[in-house]
């Protein structure tokens, strides 16, 4: 069974940086698509960036110049940097992997971990 496993988070004054990396445990994701999603407080959930298994990024448009993915296809790692973060980024980070970028664009994810809390201070 495939675990998700996210590593990293905590937090950060306004304006600072943090990295969060996903790794998977338990079996291969070679050539799965994986993703970061948030969900803040009395919001749903929301695509935040991710990666095809071969290279092509896609950001929501507030992570847009201030955050970086990369999926590292061989290692089964998919990372983050955020950089200028705000108290808007406060959330729970959660990693997903789905076998296609259609499925995560359309929340069908096959796996999900657990989360990694971020919280950014004014």
């Amino acid at each position: 069974q495939v675990q998700l496993i996210e590593i990293g988070g905590g937090a950060v004054q306004s304006g600072g940086s943090l990295s969060l990396s996903c790794v998977a445990s338990g079996g291969s994701l070679g050539r799965y698509s994986m993703a970061w999603f948030r969900q803040a407080p009395g919001k749903e959930r929301e695509f935040v960036a991710g990666s095809t298994w071969h290279g092509i990024v896609q950001y929501e448009e507030f992570a847009k110049g201030r955050f970086t993915v990369f999926l590292d296809d061989a290692q089964d790692r998919l990372s983050l940097q955020m950089n200028t973060l705000n108290t808007d980024d406060t959330a729970p980070y959660y990693c997903a992997a789905a076998h296609t970028w259609a499925q995560i664009r359309a929340n069908e994810i096959e796996y999900w971990g657990q989360g990694t809390l971020v919280n950014v201070s004014s």
